[in-house]
């Protein structure tokens, strides 16, 4: 199967449809302007930038419509876009740069002073503002200056390397996901036919570009099917709640974005009608927020996806919404599944493993790491998720637990999720995190990190221990709680886990 020209042709097909929206600047594209934007930036990649086939482009700034002009236009030069997490500190954007090696990178004009200072060390790496340049070249002129034909780009191999997503490095050095274009369109197979996506749809993009949910979770599913996306800079509560209302039809977030929304003083089921399908995945969403929009009549399907998935793995029935809360669904029409032992058996129902994935979706490795490529996926393709889950007799999945997470207290598996889940029941309590300490004893218990409601009375220890007994097993039990003002999140709000462990040791 070829890489074809997508944008191209949707552009054909429909040019005066609406692609994409940029909801701070206003900046609106129709099929046929994007494509027009992304073959100049192709054109400039190659004429202005000193992008050969095969080169790489790296752009560090916030959402924007911009962003799809980008990759699409990548996409027809044949080179490779690297979206940068702007969270990171300069010394660690440095660290990725180092490894992608791009010959240009393109920044917003909210980290000029952060891209001056990568430059200092690269004399080689051009820097291009997309907004005024004290020095150096500027986006708009330089798309300006190219008159690129509206051909569409020549096929080449579904597996060429389109871009690549850095993982967070929490447990070495950052990896490199090679995204390809054979992965978007088993990602659209497998969520775009779960959600029924149509051209009629407006799907409102609030999480990083950066990441595979940004990109994935549905924008580029919508460009197959022509719909269109509204692109947020970053989530803010307001401004979601009021397009939720007024225009999306589609929305997918992470657990955070569900509590904050609900959070809203304007929020209100009846305002959002107009949204037919609500996702949700990213971390666990816990399950007093399902059932507080399950009362609001809002059925979140919760589903699992990863960056070397490209990213969908499962997603839950909407009719299975209210009795499967906590599942993340059944594995979707391009994926496979097996739940394993540590020795690599497949395991029945009902028993807890390591997950496994196999399908067109799954991405052919990390940039330049054979070795890690090699230690993540099988010579038969299948690909070691990290993640302990298991299945029910239905045949619907549920996550315990990242496998790094897991400790052993007295000989006995803890899985964190589960206590976290009990944490979460207790009056007052808004966010926990559990992680394994050492004990000379037992040789690791929990630790349990708490965060409480805004007004919350203090914290009974005693009381909160008892409540934990009463549901848990006793080696569960964390031996301490911590209250902290806030757990440290990433950008879709997974709880660092690292970074409580390394603060428990201190």
């Amino acid at each position: 199967m070829d890489m074809f020209d997508l944008l191209a042709q949707r552009a054909r097909l429909m040019p005066a449809a609406l692609a994409v929206e940029d909801l701070d600047d206003g900046t609106r594209y129709s099929y046929a302007a994007l494509n027009e934007r992304a073959a100049r930036v192709a054109a400039a990649a190659r004429e202005l930038w000193g992008i050969r086939e095969g080169g790489r482009l790296a752009y560090l700034g916030h959402n924007r419509a911009e962003f799809f002009a980008l990759l699409f236009g990548c996409a027809k030069a044949g080179t490779i876009l690297v979206p940068l997490n702007w969270r990171l500190a300069v010394p660690e954007l440095s660290a990725l740069l180092a490894d992608a090696a791009p010959a240009a990178l393109i920044y917003g004009d909210e980290f000029a002073g952060v891209a001056t200072e990568l430059g200092k060390d690269r004399p080689g790496l051009s820097l291009i503002a997309l907004g005024e340049a004290a020095a150096g070249r500027e986006y708009a002129a330089d798309l300006a200056a190219v008159a690129p034909p509206l051909v569409p780009h020549p096929p080449r191999s579904a597996d060429t390397p389109w871009y690549l997503l850095y993982t967070s490095g929490t447990t070495g050095r950052p990896k490199g996901v090679i995204q390809t274009f054979r992965m978007m369109l088993a990602n659209y197979m497998s969520i775009g036919l779960a959600v029924g996506l149509r051209r009629e749809d407006v799907l409102l993009n609030v999480l990083p570009m950066f990441h595979t949910a940004g990109i994935n979770l549905y924008s580029t599913a919508m460009f197959l099917v022509g719909g269109s996306v509204l692109v947020a800079r970053s989530f803010e509560p307001a401004q979601a709640l009021a397009v939720l209302a007024s225009r999306a039809t589609l929305f997918f977030g992470v657990p955070a974005i569900y509590q904050a929304l609900l959070e809203q003083p304007a929020f209100a089921a009846a305002q959002l009608r107009g949204v037919r399908s609500w996702g949700c995945g990213g971390a666990a969403l816990p399950p007093a927020v399902a059932q507080r929009y399950l009362e609001h009549g809002i059925r979140i399907r919760t589903g699992c996806g990863m960056t070397e998935t490209g990213p969908t793995i499962s997603l839950l029935d909407e009719a299975s919404v209210p009795h499967k809360i906590g599942s993340v669904g059944r594995p979707q029409l391009a994926v496979e599944l097996r739940i394993v032992d540590h020795e690599g058996r497949d395991l029945p129902p009902g028993q807890p493993g390591e997950m496994l994935i196999r399908g067109p979706g799954v991405t052919p490795g990390y940039w330049r790491q054979p070795e890690a490529t090699r230690a993540a996926i099988e010579p038969d393709g299948w690909f070691h998720s990290g993640d302990v889950a298991y299945c029910d007799a239905d045949g619907d999945y549920y996550l315990i637990d990242r496998w790094k997470d897991m400790y052993i207290s007295g000989g006995e598996n803890v899985y964190p999720a589960e206590v976290e889940q009990v944490l979460l029941q207790y009056p007052d309590i808004a966010e926990a995190a559990v992680v394994g300490v050492a004990d000379e004893r037992w040789g690791e218990v929990g630790k349990a990190y708490l965060r409480l409601a805004d007004g919350a009375p203090p914290l009974d220890q005693a009381a909160l221990r008892e409540f934990c007994r009463q549901r848990l097993a006793g080696y569960k039990v964390p031996r301490s709680f911590e209250l902290v003002a806030a757990l440290p999140r990433n950008a879709l709000g997974k709880v660092q886990k690292q970074e409580l462990r390394n603060a428990a040791r201190q």
